[in-house]
């Protein structure tokens, strides 16, 4: 797979070197000399140049890139390329880094972006996965389809406790991706039981995340006594 990172700042370059273990080819744009530092990630390629010039992005053959990622520290430089990749190119698959949480409103699919990345935002999902459970954590927003990796941390008086996956009437464009139990990772089956203390894993649209996390949560019913 063909990827083109705009920007080869500390971002950038981490992106890059972990597309090269895993056996991608990986372009490295900056306007910057100073940026440019092939000793740091030499099996790159790069390229100086400014990624908002559709003269440089040319030059880069962006049509031959399967995911191209805007990863520079401007916000407006990263949406420019969004859009550039996505409507000049046809580039399938267009990664975004938000460095600003108050313009990620911005980052969706009229901008050419189809995964918007926060940092900030991210960390504090991160944080709250950590410490919630019953509450509904959303990880990660996909521009495209207005879809979100949501996460739940299954309660122990959840009603679902002990229900076959296949046996939940699951909310409309949801789906149950993955199950973490302890060290393991599930990919859920119908025959899979919830169990309390289960990581779930969703994609799901945005306007279902309050139905979601109301089915998840409801107590199940007291009948001692």
């Amino acid at each position: 797979m063909r990827v083109a990172i705009a920007g080869a700042g500390a971002v950038g370059r981490s992106i890059a070197g972990e597309l090269l273990e895993n056996g991608h080819e990986v372009l490295l744009i900056d306007k910057a000399p100073t940026a440019i530092s092939v000793e740091r990630v030499p099996q790159a390629e790069w390229l100086l140049a400014d990624a908002c010039e559709i003269t440089s992005l040319d030059e880069a053959a962006l049509q031959r890139c399967n995911v191209v990622i805007a990863a520079t520290g401007d916000d407006k430089v990263n949406l420019v390329v969004s859009l550039l990749a996505k409507t000049e190119y046809g580039v399938p698959r267009v990664v975004a880094r938000v460095n600003n949480p108050k313009n990620e409103w911005l980052f969706n699919e009229a901008w050419g972006v189809d995964v918007a990345v926060s940092t900030p935002r991210l960390m504090s999902a991160l944080v709250e996965e950590a410490v919630s459970v019953g509450d509904l954590v959303r990880l990660l927003r996909f521009s495209h389809g207005d879809a979100n990796l949501v996460e739940l941390t299954l309660p122990e008086e959840s009603a679902l406790a002990g229900t076959q996956v296949g046996d939940v009437q699951w909310p409309e464009d949801t789906s149950l991706v993955t199950i973490i139990r302890g060290t393991r990772v599930l990919t859920p089956s119908k025959e899979d039981s919830l169990e309390p203390g289960d990581e779930l894993l969703f994609v799901a649209a945005q306007a279902r995340e309050e139905q979601l996390e109301e089915l998840l949560s409801v107590r199940r019913e007291d009948t001692s006594g």
